[in-house]
């Protein structure tokens, strides 16, 4: 796993900062491209500075030339901890990756190691930026004093930061993050297992529900389960929600199994309230219930929702909540487009005379699309409908 924090500087003021990150990167035998990154994220001039044991590249556009500042080439990670990794060829490749066949590269580039093709490197940016007239020799630099040292060692400590909240969220750190949530919530023990619902619809079709599972420190896919709405008519998110989770807690009640130590809802102070109903009407009383509300990432409890909580964009037990409501919604959205999906398949097949809802259902088991009944000949119909539902559907499709 890797975390790189790359700076844009101007007139010796940060202008940008990006965030990259790679995860399962193999060993780093370089190729002539950098892997493609997991995630890229952009923040302004005015955006969080943090406080290094992950890579760092640092950029200067406009600024003197440190060419006796050049580092000879060192290919060892900080630490020499693992020796199978070259940093020198992953800038490489990196500076490859983001500069080739850009209209403009900045002239300077400082990096935190020194790599063998540095000066072929130079040489093809330089002839990018030609138009640039005086200013088109770029540099590839490896400050190792002053200023330009002190910028690398800047972005090593953030690109430190970005790596512990992205990578270490849920792992060393897995208990103090529980403590925290404990804490936080006002939960009577630390909290081992937590479900979160979401409901999913577009424009009032085809409504849905998920409920994700996280418990003691990872997300338990085996225990997730998808709900299709049965009482609600139209665009209702709370009487959704409010049937989902009486659904799945009178299931629990019935299997005489233990509630989980947090019901999180995908939603605000409706959906909480509506959650809310859903468990006292099955007489659940003290069950630990929040929602968090989508654009403000605002935290509700219930009991308490006069006094919402606002994490720090920073919190361990934000990027916690977020993640797990991030899953809810995935997994809804996923089974959402599944039955849409199925829905429009079914819906010119059942237009065909003699063809019903069972008879779709076979065909679609049995070809797997509604393309592949297109092109099925008269005889694999045949072998699945009878000969005259074979022949309306050819001649339907003839048509």
């Amino acid at each position: 796993m890797l975390a790189v924090n790359l700076f844009h500087m101007r007139g010796g003021k940060m202008v940008d900062r990006r965030e990259f990150f790679w995860e399962d990167l193999p060993e780093f035998a370089m190729p002539d491209t950098a892997p493609a990154p997991a995630e890229t994220q952009y923040f302004g001039a005015d955006g969080p500075m943090h406080s290094a044991d992950a890579i760092s590249a640092a950029e200067q556009c406009i600024g003197p030339s440190d060419r006796k500042e050049r580092a000879p080439q060192d290919d060892k990670l900080v630490g020499d901890r693992q020796a199978d990794f070259s940093p020198g060829e992953f800038f490489s490749a990196l500076l490859k990756q983001l500069y080739i066949g850009q209209p403009y590269v900045p002239r300077n580039l400082y990096v935190p190691v020194g790599f063998e093709d540095y000066e072929e490197l130079e040489d093809l940016l330089s002839e990018q930026n030609a138009g640039e007239g005086a200013r088109a020799r770029v540099h590839i630099i490896v400050p190792q004093r002053g200023d330009k040292r002190s910028l690398i060692d800047l972005a090593g400590n953030n690109a430190k930061q970005s790596y512990d909240q992205r990578f270490r969220i849920l792992k060393p750190n897995a208990r103090r993050i529980q403590e925290e949530l404990q804490e936080v919530i006002g939960l009577p023990d630390l909290p081992k297992r937590i479900e979160c619902f979401d409901i999913s619809h577009i424009q009032g079709a085809e409504t849905v529900a998920s409920m994700v599972v996280w418990e003691d420190g990872k997300m338990k896919k085996s225990d997730y389960r998808k709900f299709i709405i049965r009482t609600v008519q139209g665009v209702d998110d709370f009487a959704s929600m409010r049937e989902v989770v009486a659904r799945r807690y009178k299931r629990l009640q019935e299997e005489q199994k233990p509630m989980p130590s947090l019901v999180l809802i995908d939603g605000g102070l409706g959906q909480l309230h509506a959650a809310a109903e859903a468990l006292e009407s099955l007489e659940i009383i003290n069950q630990p219930l929040a929602a968090i509300a989508k654009r403000e990432e605002i935290l509700y409890v219930y009991g308490q929702e006069r006094d919402p909580i606002a994490l720090d964009h920073h919190s361990p037990v934000l990027h916690l909540i977020q993640m797990i409501r991030d899953e809810a919604h995935r997994f809804a959205v996923t089974f959402h487009r599944k039955r849409r999906q199925m829905r429009d398949r079914s819906t010119e097949l059942l237009e065909i005379p003699g063809v019903g809802a069972s008879t779709t259902r076979r065909l679609l088991e049995h070809f797997g699309s509604v393309q592949a009944v297109k092109q099925a000949d008269a005889a694999a119909l045949s072998a699945v409908v009878t000969r005259g539902q074979a022949e309306a559907i050819r001649n339907h499709f003839q048509k």
